[in-house]
């Protein structure tokens, strides 16, 4: 490993993207905010584009050569991935993301590799361990309060679980920023290590592994380092 710091993948968009006079032209992508933190943590940030058809060979192989990864927030999942139906409020499928992300979760796995799953990626861990999803939280809960509104960030409480590895890094509570409408609820070779008030698991974590934990919620985007501080020095060690 690089004396620079630990070499972290972010999986990454593909979105159209418009930027001086190009307009909607197909783009990889990720916010900033990722890798603002990650490199304020200590990290070297490498963006991983999405790819149809990615296999276990080329995320082993890409896995190798990584101290740590990020699978990022995103747009959801899509069903078939965990044998659902599709509900009519979930969103548009990326099955290039799906591809990709769920051969890294399992490769990331297979080396024991530290891993961070935000929003999109807790979730992703999930089903990639055989888990499933609730596709929409107000069916659920009966409010919104999770994804305030389109394109805006809410705050709210989670309570982290004794005896996990958020309790040691947040304390027993913390205000954190969410974005989601859909949740894990089933999540086999974790355990859940953060709630809110409502009831939706907001976090999980694999017991015994060098370093992995998923969290619903979106810690780019709170000043806050602790977690990717936690992640990054996990990442740092050697095996």
């Amino acid at each position: 490993m690089s004396s620079l710091g630990p070499l972290i993948g972010v999986t990454a968009y593909a979105e159209p993207a418009s930027w001086r006079v190009w307009r909607d032209v197909p783009a990889v992508l990720l916010p900033q905010a990722y890798v603002d933190r990650l490199t304020a943590a200590g990290a070297r940030v490498l963006l991983v584009p999405p790819e149809h058809g990615y296999d276990e060979a080329a995320a082993a192989d890409l896995v190798s050569r990584l101290d740590g990864l990020v699978i990022a927030g995103g747009a959801d999942v899509e069903p078939s991935r965990y044998d659902a139906p599709l509900h009519p409020l979930a969103q548009a499928p990326r099955p290039d993301r799906d591809d990709t992300e769920l051969a890294l979760v399992r490769a990331g796995v297979d080396a024991d590799l530290p891993l961070l799953g935000v929003c999109r990626g807790m979730q992703v861990m999930a089903v990639a361990g055989g888990g499933a999803l609730e596709q929409h939280l107000p069916d659920l809960l009966g409010h919104d309060e999770h994804a305030p509104a389109p394109g805006e960030y809410g705050t709210h409480a989670v309570r982290t679980a004794q005896g996990s590895l958020l309790r040691d890094v947040l304390g027993e509570r913390a205000a954190v920023p969410t974005y989601h409408h859909q949740g894990v609820t089933a999540h086999p070779g974790y355990e859940a290590s953060a709630w809110t008030d409502d009831g939706v698991v907001e976090a999980m974590e694999a017991h015994g592994a060098r370093w992995r934990v998923g969290v619903q919620w979106h810690p780019e985007m709170d000043d806050d380092l602790r977690l990717f501080a936690a992640f990054v020095a996990a990442a740092r060690t050697t095996t």
